[in-house]
């Protein structure tokens, strides 16, 4: 099958990821709670960065008592993500606290909330994926989850990001060295064509060899660390706190360049439910 012809100058590779920068965050009151949140603006990722059916990806900060209020999706698929500290998250009407790395999805027609009841700022990301390209979606409970019980145990799924649940692989995907690596999130989480968060982490001077997906296209998101990245021939450089979209076909690679980890989560979203492919290209 053929490769899709490179991207032409107005949308090469460098324009095309999206940098993390909180001089472009704005403060705002996010699904009637009334502490506050700073998200980057525009979002970090859109709809139309992707074939499939994303729909944001926003960068945000969560401000002392601030949060997302109680609301449903019912066309719509959501996480919240910490990358660190940790924040009370509410699915169904049930809270707890949940430690950062981590997130905790929630399905459509299901409600969900996330607070920082801390006194600092807490990282924050909301990877939304919607059943019908481009549709939205929202219904707000006027509830924002504020000194509601807690749940000691959580009852709902989460994903968790920890180093210590990865697992060496050696030349992963034709790769070069051995790099840890997990499927933190497979298909069975999802109702609509989002199919699995991956957590990879590549030491210094390790990659992740080049490969393409037929029928599923992909966010890198930097966690830390800086390296390149590879799309169909063309190579720009990753930071922490960069997007990386990844489309249907395109042949793409991974390199660690710098002196520390590269730690990377990758969304995956389907043409198709339960589609999942991946061909190494040598």
């Amino acid at each position: 099958m053929a490769l899709p012809a490179a991207a032409e100058s107005s949308n090469a590779l460098a324009g095309r990821i999206k940098h993390t920068d909180p001089s472009n965050y704005r403060m705002y009151h996010s699904h009637e709670n009334p502490g506050y949140m700073a998200c980057q603006y525009p979002s970090l990722l859109v709809s139309s960065d992707l074939t499939t059916n994303l729909f944001f990806i926003d960068r945000c900060r969560m401000m002392p008592g601030g949060g997302v209020g109680h609301h449903f999706h019912n066309h719509c698929e959501e996480m919240f993500v910490i990358f660190g500290d940790e924040a009370q998250f509410t699915i169904d009407g049930r809270t707890s606290v949940v430690k950062g790395p981590a997130g905790a999805p929630c399905r459509m027609g299901h409600s969900h909330a996330i607070y920082n009841p801390s006194n600092k700022p807490i990282e924050f990301m909301n990877i939304n994926v919607s059943a019908v390209k481009g549709q939205y979606d929202a219904f707000n409970l006027g509830d924002a989850r504020i000194n509601v019980p807690l749940d000691p145990i959580p009852v709902f799924m989460t994903m968790r990001l920890e180093k210590p649940l990865l697992r060496p692989v050696h030349g992963y995907l034709g790769g070069q060295g051995t790099v840890q690596y997990r499927r933190a999130l497979d298909p069975t989480v999802f109702l609509t064509n989002w199919s699995y968060v991956d957590h990879l982490l590549l030491p210094s001077g390790t990659s992740e060899g080049r490969n393409r997906h037929i029928g599923v296209e992909e966010v890198y998101y930097v966690m830390n660390g800086s390296g390149v990245v590879e799309v169909n021939g063309e190579t720009a450089a990753i930071h922490s706190g960069d997007a990386v979209p990844v489309r249907l076909q395109e042949v793409h690679s991974f390199r660690n360049t710098g002196s520390q980890d590269l730690e990377l989560m990758i969304i995956g979203i389907a043409t198709q439910k339960w589609v999942l492919d991946t061909e190494e290209v040598k």
